[in-house]
């Protein structure tokens, strides 16, 4: 694909601060018309990625371009074509939405209509309500409008569903499709493994700085997870050690709670263990799922996002 219909490259960037490497070599691109997903804990280095391409930072060595321009020689530029909601912001507190969207909406030469805005994140109910009786969801998604107000090219959101109920979740993913729809590319960064599988059409798991799987979600659990989970419950003190040995268990874990054993098993045959798992061991309350964009990332870097981020 030509450079300059690629939406946004990042060739070989590194940024550094003093020892530490924020960014340790990210190349990737992002395709026009595409929605596009940096799935990482906290320190994995989304933000700073962000960050440059916005041209707030400039790379310590590598090259990012965004619809062919550079973002900090030529920020005037980008800063047309692409509008950024970051997960914290401050807005006008004693304004209503629709007040604040009209104010927003005069900033720029050609507009989306503020009532359209509105309709289309699911807050016609809180139309008239002023900025600081929002609840958080609702505010997350008053964010979200002011950066679609002006047309961009590239929306970029950093965590978009945070605080969101699931209802509210389903409007603002409704809103990302639709902008997509007609044209648009979005760049979400998100801790939610859930948002990744169901909203983006590729995604880059960032690790300290790095790139360690990018692809579609459904390619990336087939590559690198295939297996299925199985999720149940035993009685405590319950011995697990014949079902762990069993070469159709890739990886079990366990969680105690209340007296109970809670499990969690990825296994190459979920079929094979059920007479198992029914008959001595008793299990209750089981579940298959696909292991999905968790076990990728537990697979490529051997850590879970709960234990990187309980270090963060």
């Amino acid at each position: 694909m030509p450079m300059n219909d690629l939406a946004v490259v990042f060739d070989d960037v590194v940024k550094r601060y003093d020892a530490l490497a924020a960014m340790d070599g990210i190349t990737l691109t992002i395709d026009s018309g595409e929605i596009f997903g940096f799935l990482g804990p906290n320190g994995a280095g989304k933000t700073t990625s962000i960050e440059t391409l916005a041209g707030l930072r400039r790379p310590t060595s590598g090259r990012v371009m965004v619809f062919g321009f550079d973002p900090v020689a030529q920020r005037d530029e980008v800063r047309r074509l692409v509008a950024i909601q970051p997960q914290h912001a401050a807005l006008f507190e004693h304004q209503t939405v629709a007040e604040l969207l009209r104010v927003w909406a005069s900033f720029y030469p050609d507009p989306a209509d503020p009532e359209e805005i509105i309709q289309r994140l699911g807050l016609g109910d809180s139309r008239d309500v002023r900025v600081r009786k929002l609840s958080g969801g609702q505010r997350q998604r008053l964010l979200v409008g002011t950066a679609l107000i002006s047309r961009p090219r590239l929306l970029v959101l950093d965590e978009p569903s945070t605080g969101m109920d699931p209802n509210a979740r389903q409007d603002l993913w409704a809103a990302i499709r639709a902008y997509r729809e007609a044209g648009g590319t979005a760049l979400l960064s998100t801790h939610s493994m859930e948002e990744a599988e169901t909203l983006c059409d590729r995604v880059a798991i960032l690790h300290q700085g790095k790139v360690v799987a990018l692809g579609e979600p459904t390619e990336l659990i087939l590559r690198h997870s295939p297996e299925q989970e199985l999720h149940f419950t035993v009685t405590g003190g319950t011995g697990l050690d014949a079902l762990q040995a069993r070469p159709e268990v890739v990886e079990l874990t366990t969680h105690e709670q209340n007296g109970h054993t809670r499990v969690r098993l990825r296994t190459s045959d979920p079929d094979a263990l059920f007479a198992v798992l029914t008959g001595d061991l008793g299990a209750r309350q089981i579940q298959t799922r696909d292991a999905g964009l968790e076990a990728v990332f537990r697979r490529v870097t051997g850590r879970t996002f709960a234990e990187i981020d309980g270090e963060g």
